[in-house]
């Protein structure tokens, strides 16, 4: 089978890039992983704007923005496009589109109508695409996504683990938050309840350092705020971008992850945390619940209190982290990307045999 695949976000600049981390995990791990399961398959990456091949027997483009115009209007060859989130069409208020962005989002509707078929990250955001665009349930196809092979648990003996509390001048216990500074990461009521209950927050994600982050963009309404919330708390550490390595080492040593988030197409740090056997504390909005499961506790997004209260309750109870931590160990076997890989396989192989 020939299977040709839009790399776009991937290159630098791209306007994806300030989501870069979810969608640009997702290309990676999609390519390796169907490269790994599937070798037989011809796999050929392009470019938007790179000339096509002439035979193509499914070409997928991984990635799908409501305001932006990503997918082709119309393509002689069997498509399939992911789309991860609705989310702009699911906040219309923090997302106002104006008369080019409703007029792209016709178009993009129109082009997700002439697809072959759609895959989707999460049941929840498989209903915000039927809801919005009207497409039945029988064209979009549910695959999840999973942590990297590479996140585990690791000895607390390990050279590696007194090497990064060192580098970092970490404290013994802390809170973990890994993510963008997007608005719906909720980070000034996270902040606002780490403060109240006086736990160290220990921060992650290049763009809490970032000097050239673009206020005028919808999705980053937050960040002045965020920062004035850090300014001189000294019980806040923005450690910004880590690598692979060391993020791997503070999931493993943080004494809780916190994601509280107001709306999520999927949760990846969620099960990051999990595999490295740390405690989670998250919201049940969005995909939230289906990537949790009853592996974690939550708490309302909306609400400063509950969030300290579920924050508190698990950093002060060894207990509940030890139960936590063994629950998400079990919860995040139901996600491995060789699982991911075959259900993509599966969905060309359902591409292949429409007619």
């Amino acid at each position: 089978m020939n299977i040709t695949i839009d790399i776009s976000p991937l290159k630098s600049g791209h306007y994806l890039q300030h989501r870069v981390r979810g969608t640009g995990f997702y290309l990676k791990n999609l390519q390796l992983s169907l490269e790994k399961y599937y070798p037989e398959n011809k796999y050929i990456y392009f470019n938007k704007g790179d000339l096509l091949p002439k035979e193509i027997d499914v070409l997928h483009y991984p990635y799908f923005e409501p305001f932006f115009l990503t997918l082709p209007l119309f393509s002689r060859n069997k498509t399939i496009v992911t789309v991860h989130d609705l989310t702009p069409l699911v906040f219309p208020s923090k997302f106002p589109s104006g008369l080019k962005g409703n007029m792209r989002w016709q178009l993009q509707k129109l082009a997700l109508k002439n697809v072959s078929l759609i895959i989707s990250d999460s049941e929840s955001s498989k209903k915000d695409i039927m809801k919005f665009t009207g497409i039945s349930d029988s064209k979009i196809n549910v695959v999840y996504l999973a942590a990297g092979e590479e996140f585990k648990r690791v000895s607390d003996k390990e050279l590696r683990v007194k090497e990064i509390r060192k580098k970092y001048r970490l404290p013994d216990k802390f809170a973990l938050y890994v993510g963008d500074v997007t608005w719906n990461k909720n980070l000034p009521r996270l902040i606002e309840a780490v403060k109240k209950i006086n736990i160290p927050l220990i921060m992650v994600g290049d763009a809490l350092v970032q000097k050239d982050v673009d206020i005028s963009n919808p999705w980053n309404r937050d960040f002045n705020k965020v920062l004035e919330l850090i300014d001189g708390d000294q019980r806040i550490l923005r450690l910004g971008f880590v690598s692979k390595e060391e993020l791997i080492l503070l999931y493993n040593i943080a004494t809780v992850f916190t994601m509280p988030s107001l709306y999520e197409g999927f949760g990846l740090p969620i099960l990051e945390a999990m595999s490295c056997g740390c405690p989670v504390v998250t919201s049940k909005e969005g995909s939230i619940p289906e990537i949790s499961g009853e592996a974690c506790r939550y708490v309302n997004a909306y609400d400063v209190d509950n969030i300290a209260q579920g924050i508190k309750e698990v950093f002060s109870n060894q207990s509940l982290q030890n139960e936590l931590s063994k629950k998400g160990l079990v919860q995040v076997r139901k996600f491995n990307w060789q699982k991911t890989a075959k259900e993509t396989m599966d969905t060309y192989k359902k591409v292949m045999a429409l007619e």
